[in-house]
């Protein structure tokens, strides 16, 4: 985990900005003031996570920009738009992650199954285990295949293996062998490996590093999976692989994916939210409304390659 920012973290440098008073803009983006409408999606049941007001400072520089979304359960929730946007800034508010930069500011609320997160007293392992984060680039630990899956599980106290384990009648390694295969299988991987998972992950391809890096997600029972460009450095075969993981996810968690792959929001998520130029939300809907009859003129110039 980086202590330090990096471009999808501020605004890009490279896009040159001009404000008048309906709305921050960026080249090649039209001018018009946004609505609450455009964002207030209607949901059929409580939202998973609830966010409201929030905004994200980097020192004196604004990253995000009063956002307000409900986030609903047991689906897949793209988050699109140009570098530096705040997409990525605003996934890791969903589980605290940007409390490891220094000079990052959180204001607002984020509700998970209606707790605040950003509470004093919030234990932050625990919101972690909760909401758990899959990276852009494949970080597989420099373990067995088998220990990357076990190792949450073993930090958490839920399974004791070895000697001392045995001699104190502890021992879980029945209930490790079950959460390995199991996990593998949610991550479509167990075909592929199960007859070396005593072997370093590192040696597994890029596509089977990053399903182990969801298996090992998985093995701590999240409620919600963040996904920050799962599969922008994979190949067309292994993305496939990932796309369809992600849907199959969906069944038994709540997914928000960052990706800048337009193409790929369209085909994996739900619904759909539109960042765009200084932190705005600026559209969430159904992922067919965003991408057929946008209410935002901004929204459609953007799905439909005009800038970005």
């Amino acid at each position: 985990m980086s202590n330090t920012t990096n471009e999808s973290q501020r605004p890009a440098e490279s896009n040159r900005q001009t404000t008048d008073s309906a709305t921050r803009t960026t080249v090649g983006e039209s001018s018009e003031k946004t609505r609450d409408e455009w964002t207030d999606y209607e949901l059929d049941g409580e939202p998973k996570l609830s966010v409201e007001d929030l905004d994200v400072y980097y020192g004196d520089e604004q990253a995000l920009r009063g956002i307000t979304m409900d986030i609903p359960e047991n689906s897949v929730t793209a988050l699109i738009g140009p570098s530096g946007c705040g997409k990525s800034t605003f996934l890791r508010c969903l589980n605290r992650m940007n409390d490891r930069i220094k000079s990052a500011r959180v204001d607002g609320s984020v509700e998970l199954e209606g707790e605040e997160i950003y509470q004093d007293d919030v234990n932050l392992v625990e919101l972690r285990k909760r909401v758990g984060m899959v990276f852009q680039s494949p970080n597989p630990f420099p373990k067995s295949i088998r220990d990357n899956i076990s190792y949450g599980p073993r930090k958490h106290g839920e399974i004791e293996t070895g000697l001392v384990a045995r001699l104190l009648g502890d021992d879980s390694s029945e209930r490790e062998r079950e959460l390995v295969e199991r996990c593998l299988k949610q991550a479509a991987l167990w075909e592929e490996v199960n007859d070396r998972l005593d072997d370093n992950a590192l040696g597994l391809s890029g596509g089977q590093q990053q399903r182990l890096c969801i298996a090992r997600c998985l093995a701590v029972d999240p409620d919600v999976i963040l996904m920050d460009e799962p599969a922008s450095a994979l190949d067309p075969i292994a993305t496939a692989k990932i796309e369809d993981l992600i849907e199959e996810l969906a069944e038994e968690y709540t997914v928000v994916v960052v990706t800048h792959n337009m193409q790929q929001a369209a085909r994996i998520s739900d619904q759909t939210a539109v960042f765009l130029t200084g932190g705005e939300l600026v559209e969430f809907d159904d992922t067919d409304k965003i991408f057929e009859n946008p209410e935002s003129q901004r929204v459609e110039d953007y799905v439909t390659g005009k800038f970005g």
